[in-house]
């Protein structure tokens, strides 16, 4: 299944506020928004994509936990980019210093925030395309690294601030490099 795209703009303009509602009472639907308010709800994901994003969770999160200098997301997070885009990128990582900046309602709600570190894991389901225009959109709103890793042609793209998009063909691991200092991503459990 595919993810449906609704353009709502002709009939009704959600607000920060409506959309955020519109999530909680629809917890069974994963949602996102672009910056042109145009809705888009994802499908579930199947159970190998869904383990393999648990693998890199698992590992971003072990990380996180023993570094400190940040603060790790799953793909249930939804953040609101600086161009009024409300994305969840299956993982995010944050510096410490930023998220603390945020009052405790912009954190308990969709924060007003771009990550730091994003990592796209293509399903089955997936559009090569749109998940490459999502890691574009998600450089031009302030990320510093991303990865977009698809386990069908078993490649990684690496997308950096100012920098050409980089793909590697089937890498044992990938480098959290400056950005997120000593963070390694071991593919052997995400292939």
């Amino acid at each position: 299944m595919n993810a449906l795209t609704v353009n709502l703009q002709s009939v009704l303009e959600l607000t920060d506020e409506q959309f955020f509602k519109l999530c909680q009472a629809n917890r069974d639907l994963r949602f996102e928004r672009t910056a042109t308010g145009e809705l888009i709800i994802m499908p579930p994901t199947g159970g190998e994509t869904g383990n393999r994003n648990g693998r890199i969770i698992q590992q971003l999160m072990n990380w996180t936990d023993a570094d400190g200098s940040g603060i790790a997301f799953d793909s249930s997070t939804c953040f609101k980019l600086p161009n009024g885009a409300d994305r969840s990128p299956d993982a995010a990582w944050i510096k410490l210093e930023r998220w603390n900046a945020l009052s405790e309602e912009e954190k308990e709600k969709f924060a007003p925030i771009c990550p730091d570190f994003v990592i796209e894991l293509l399903s089955l389901s997936d559009s090569l395309k749109v998940a490459q225009e999502k890691m574009k959109e998600y450089i031009d709103n302030g990320v510093s690294l991303g990865f977009l890793i698809n386990r069908k042609s078993r490649r990684v793209e690496i997308y950096r601030q100012g920098k050409e998009v980089e793909v590697l063909d089937s890498p044992t691991t990938v480098s959290g490099e400056d950005s997120l200092n000593g963070f390694v991503l071991n593919l052997e459990m995400i292939w």
